[in-house]
């Protein structure tokens, strides 16, 4: 991997290319780029549809068309992926993926609170409830998690922080970026990054998106 894919990723927390390696499976760009993870059995590569109906413990099954909150992806997990890859099938440029940076957060928040503030997954994982903090030091960087459907608060502080949290992201202008065109490509730093999906408008429900996850980049 170019040292500038990492250099783009340090200074903004995600980087996007527009319709990049056409002749590429969405496989073969992550193995590239990075040390691929399978999070559940039903393989590598996740196919992302629109649903106006799914089941009750998913985004879709909850909010449907509507614009999903903003979040880090399987923040409920004790180490969340590191990066996600989202490429292209089909497309719109007024479904945008939203994100927002964590290190904004920490500025508005504070790092004394989401460092303290313990929260729990809203159900057990495999067999027992961890307790996790919003933010901490991990490889040299401060980690950050956000799910304010699938994590809930632990504590006192952790009350404080998901009412913060909530005031601040309904408040602050977030990066839209339109994966738009088919091979429109963005890997996002998921331990720095919140993200969202915008709505789906009529006429768009034919959006398809792939989501491989990443360990960690070459």
């Amino acid at each position: 991997m170019s040292l500038n894919i990492r250099d783009v990723i340090c200074k903004s927390g995600y980087i996007f290319f527009r319709k990049y390696q056409s002749n590429a499976s969405i496989i073969e760009i992550a193995e590239h780029l990075g040390k691929t993870l399978v999070p559940w059995e039903s393989g590598l590569v996740q196919t992302l549809v629109p649903r106006a109906e799914a089941t009750p413990n998913s985004y879709s099954g909850i909010y449907g068309l509507n614009d999903f909150p903003f979040h880090s992806d399987l923040a409920h997990w004790r180490t969340p992926p590191r990066y996600l890859l989202l490429r292209c099938i089909v497309g719109f440029a007024d479904v945008p993926t939203l994100m927002i940076d964590g290190h904004n957060l920490i500025d508005a928040v504070t790092l004394d609170i989401l460092a303290r503030a313990i929260f729990k997954p809203r159900r057990p994982r495999d067999g027992s409830v961890s307790l996790l903090r919003l933010c901490q030091p991990v490889e040299d960087i401060m980690r950050v998690r956000w799910d304010e459907v699938f994590l809930k608060p632990a504590s006192r502080i952790g009350e404080i922080a998901n009412l913060r949290v909530r005031e601040w992201l309904s408040a602050c202008k977030p990066t839209a970026i339109s994966l738009a065109e088919t091979h429109d490509t963005l890997l996002i730093d998921n331990w720095r990054m919140l993200h969202a999906r915008s709505a789906i408008l009529p006429g768009r429900e034919t959006r398809a998106i792939e989501r491989v996850y990443l360990e960690a980049l070459h």
